[in-house]
């Protein structure tokens, strides 16, 4: 949890500082989201504790080059790499992204349930019920099965997350019964 926060600070310095620079800091991060996952070498000089921070800061600066980043995500990321805190990295771009999408007016999110698919009905009443929670901002919702829900579903959109599984219920009542 502490190193959500600090990724969430870290983030909104980043969103504000693009946009003094007018740099589009969510595009920039997300194409260099694509770049590390597409290799696994990249990836592993980053994040592994193996390699000296020089020789993170070189690898990284040859790829920002490439991919023509911003003075201000380059010295933001040579700073993490420098103060051992580039783990961090991935969850600063996924608060970013968070950030990004609420400012454009909706917010990702996930539906559970133990179907393979969902009804647009269901669907469209979970959707319906989130609006009253986020106001204004349209939840874009990605359904996945999860084998440990029983029936019902649980939606999960940033910091919020209704849980409707028949198992969350059944938790409850026993709870109150045994007065936990």
């Amino acid at each position: 949890m502490k190193n959500k926060n600090i990724a969430k600070v870290y983030a909104n310095t980043l969103i504000e500082l693009g946009k003094e620079k007018n740099v589009d800091v969510a595009k920039e991060l997300t194409v260099f989201t694509e770049v590390i996952n597409s290799s696994n070498d990249l990836e592993n000089v980053l994040f592994l504790d193996v390699f000296t921070n020089e020789e993170k800061e070189d690898v990284f600066t040859a790829i920002a080059g490439k991919l023509s980043m911003s003075e201000i995500l380059v010295a933001a990321i040579k700073y993490l790499i420098n103060e051992k805190r580039i783990s961090l990295l991935p969850l600063i771009i996924k608060e970013v992204i968070i950030v990004d999408d609420e400012a454009r007016g909706f917010m990702k999110g996930t539906i559970e349930g133990a179907e393979d698919d969902i009804s647009q009905d269901h669907k469209d009443k979970l959707i319906t019920a989130l609006k009253k929670e986020l106001g204004s901002v349209e939840a874009v919702l990605e359904y996945k099965k999860n084998d440990s829900i029983t029936a019902g579903y649980k939606v999960t959109v940033g910091d919020l997350q209704l849980d409707a599984t028949v198992d969350n219920q059944l938790k409850s009542f026993r709870d109150s019964i045994l007065g936990n």
